[in-house]
């Protein structure tokens, strides 16, 4: 499927420099068929903001028939450009990632998910992802009941609970009070050999989530850190295992939001079989 590539400068209440964000939108494009309809995918970057490898990824996924939208995140610092996969680049993104608010990520998350109920080729019923610091905020983008199911991709910081100003996010707090329980579908993926998030972390937000009775899969595979990028990955990209893995992504996709089931019912009856 053929795709567009658009964005919108979208006003902000908690940059205090009143700086709009950025959002990019990717959508699918079938010139015969202006009113199509289509789910949404709230595409969350890594510290380096919309850089190639996450705007490929992003049309990717809109190329399976997803309106697409991906946040500038530190529009609160600097410009939406892409910030370089260099030394200098890592540091500002880190930077900014320990500077900016908890409540101002989950803002931009807001406006993301707003620009997708409003676009005229979606259907209001939303997903998302991220990779890295964006599956961080993929993760929190749940909290929001209109977002159904969120892929995280080696979300960072969700274990030590050190996102944003103050090294001090309620994440796992606020799973831990049922935030999250009955409340959308989660997949946490990452790498065994992933430095950035050790074994006992990710023991701890799988205990958290399962204690909390969450619905989430969590996929550990030999991999490390970074391993969905396809440039300047430092050796770590496997394309093979990428592939396989976003094709069960878009298996959660579509159960979740490429069909509207209706309103879920509760039901005690156990199914029938017949022989």
């Amino acid at each position: 499927m053929l795709i567009t590539k658009t964005y919108q400068d979208v006003p902000t209440k908690l940059d205090a420099n009143g700086r709009p964000i950025r959002i990019f939108v990717i959508a699918p494009s079938l010139p015969n068929y202006p009113h199509a309809k289509f789910p949404g995918v709230v595409v969350f970057s890594e510290i380096y903001q919309v850089t190639g490898p996450v705007e490929r990824f992003a049309g990717q996924i809109a190329s399976q028939g997803y309106v697409v939208a991906i946040p500038s995140i530190y529009h609160e610092f600097e410009g939406p450009e892409a910030i370089p996969y260099d030394n200098e680049g890592t540091d500002r993104g880190n930077l900014y990632k320990i500077e900016k608010r908890v409540e101002a990520y989950d803002e931009d998350a807001t406006l993301a998910v707003d620009l997708l109920t409003a676009h005229p080729n979606c259907n209001g019923r939303i997903a998302a992802t991220g990779m890295c610091l964006g599956g961080h905020l993929a993760f929190r983008a749940t909290f929001d009941p209109r977002v159904l199911a969120s892929v995280c991709w080696f979300a960072t910081d969700v274990h030590s609970a050190t996102l944003g100003k103050g090294k001090q996010d309620d994440t796992l707090a606020r799973v831990r009070n049922g935030d999250l329980t009955n409340n959308g579908e989660l997949v946490m993926i990452f790498g065994k050999q992933d430095t950035h998030v050790p074994r006992e972390g990710r023991d701890l937000v799988r205990k958290t989530l399962e204690d909390a009775n969450v619905t989430v899969s969590f996929l550990e595979v030999q991999a490390q850190h970074a391993f969905i990028r396809d440039e300047s990955s430092k050796g770590r990209w496997d394309a093979a295992l990428t592939r396989s893995l976003f094709t069960y992504m878009l298996e959660v996709f579509e159960r979740t939001v490429g069909r509207d089931l209706g309103p879920r019912v509760e039901t005690t009856e156990a199914p029938r079989h017949v022989c």
